[in-house]
């Protein structure tokens, strides 16, 4: 097995040990590893245990951003359009 719960595929943690990665490439591994997560897993919960794992180590590392930036787009999330945006006349 290569990852782990949080990892199934080890994407996450290969990110780490690719030198002079950029935050594009860490964008893209991370929507591989979001697709690629059971669908059963809680994304917000699986998120916050890698960045526990990995950003005191990491803090300024692309993927460290990348992660931090998907868990506060999951804290807040934003109301879309819908039958309620406009007003009827």
């Amino acid at each position: 097995m290569k990852g782990d719960e949080h990892d199934p595929k080890g994407l996450i943690l290969e990110s780490y040990r690719i030198a002079g990665i950029t935050k594009a490439e860490c964008r893209s591994i991370f929507l591989d590893w979001a697709l690629s997560l059971p669908l059963e897993a809680k994304t917000g919960p699986v998120l916050k245990a890698l960045l526990d794992r990995y950003k005191e180590a990491h803090p300024d590392h692309p993927m460290t951003e990348v992660m931090t930036e998907g868990l506060q787009g999951m804290a807040a999330p934003r109301r879309r359009g819908g039958w309620r945006a406009r007003p009827r006349n």
